[in-house]
């Protein structure tokens, strides 16, 4: 319980920018499947490790993510 709270928190504070029902969304997406978001991370980490900018490495990884991205959003 704690843990969610304080991943809510800083899941948050990365996205001050975005409005709140997108925040809602986008944190109900990775609690309905944190699996996916662990893994879309972790591949992404390595694409940055290898050169790409980040933007780049994130847009790959959630390109081939595609699908599975849709079924979270359901």
């Amino acid at each position: 319980m704690l843990k969610n709270f304080l991943i809510k928190k800083m899941l948050k504070s990365q996205l001050k920018g975005m409005p709140e029902a997108e925040q809602e969304k986008l944190i109900g997406m990775i609690e309905k499947n944190p699996q996916l978001f662990q893994t879309i991370a972790k591949e992404a980490q390595i694409k940055i490790k290898d050169g790409k900018d980040q933007m780049t490495a994130m847009m790959e990884v959630m390109q081939n993510h595609k699908e599975e991205l849709k079924k979270a959003m359901e």
